[in-house]
């Protein structure tokens, strides 16, 4: 079905600070029109201090079925849920918000599973193997629950914020207990190093792993989409390692989040 828009469509907005490099209003877009649905997709640029208003004065606008939160709002996103789902309500944070009957909003988080699809499509079997995680924010909390819950014997997890890290450790050991540890930029050791921190998106930021430590045995993923292939996965392909962009992981989201959305 071709994408169409008239007086009938529906909306979807996505929330980041920054915007530019999301990949949803084109892919998801095009995915609910696959599906005969005239959903558009539309990018919103909100920062922090504008979220909770917006988010209030979509509730009035009858043909918003929900929103899509992306870097820094997941966390915001969830606590403008009136209900969530157990996966959502266990990390504190969502990335896909649908509109309950009663007007109220209900929340998921995709990201993990998401991105667990990504690895399975590139080739790479968590299962028993030891990951090291690099950002314990809201896209690193639900990938390192999806990597536990698929069965990595030992996850480390590195944040500079070390409020944030040991938070999420603490949060995971109550599901996960004896398989969560305080990590570091290292990779050494590592069967799959994964940065989910924004650092990558613009040419001066400091690589978030250690690259020249990497082995060609690791297999290295990121969650940034612009650039697609970062700093860190140049060397890493470079060394010979499998990986796994941050456009990889959306293209295995894309069918979970209209989903999500076409509930009922």
């Amino acid at each position: 079905m071709p994408i169409q828009l008239d007086g009938a469509t529906r909306l979807i907005p996505i929330f980041g600070d920054p915007i530019a490099q999301v990949k949803a209003p084109a892919g998801l877009t095009a995915e609910f029109a696959r599906r005969g649905r005239s959903t558009m997709v539309v990018p919103f640029h909100v920062t922090p201090d504008h979220f909770d208003s917006v988010v209030v004065s979509l509730g009035a606008v009858q043909n918003v079925d929900g929103f899509i939160a992306t870097i820094p709002h997941k966390f915001a996103a969830c606590a403008s849920c009136t209900t969530l789902s157990p996966r959502a309500k266990f990390l504190g944070v969502a990335n896909v918000v649908r509109r309950n009957g009663d007007g109220g909003w209900h929340g998921d988080m995709l990201d993990g599973l998401g991105y667990v699809r990504g690895l399975a499509a590139a080739g790479c079997d968590v299962w028993g193997r030891r990951a090291l995680l690099v950002g314990a924010g809201g896209a690193g909390s639900a990938i390192a629950l999806s990597l536990l819950d698929s069965g990595v014997t030992e996850l480390a997890v590195h944040d500079a914020d070390l409020a944030k890290r040991d938070a999420l450790i603490a949060r995971l050991a109550n599901a996960h207990a004896g398989k969560v540890s305080t990590g570091a930029a290292n990779p050494i050791g590592f069967d799959l190093a994964i940065n989910a921190t924004p650092r990558g998106m613009r040419p001066d930021d400091p690589l978030p792993i250690e690259a020249d430590r990497i082995e060609k045995t690791c297999f290295v993923g990121d969650v940034i989409t612009v650039p697609e292939i970062t700093p860190l996965l140049q060397i890493a392909r470079a060394k010979g390692c499998s990986t796994l962009t941050g456009v990889g992981m959306f293209e295995s989201s894309i069918t979970l989040m209209a989903d999500f959305f076409l509930v009922g």
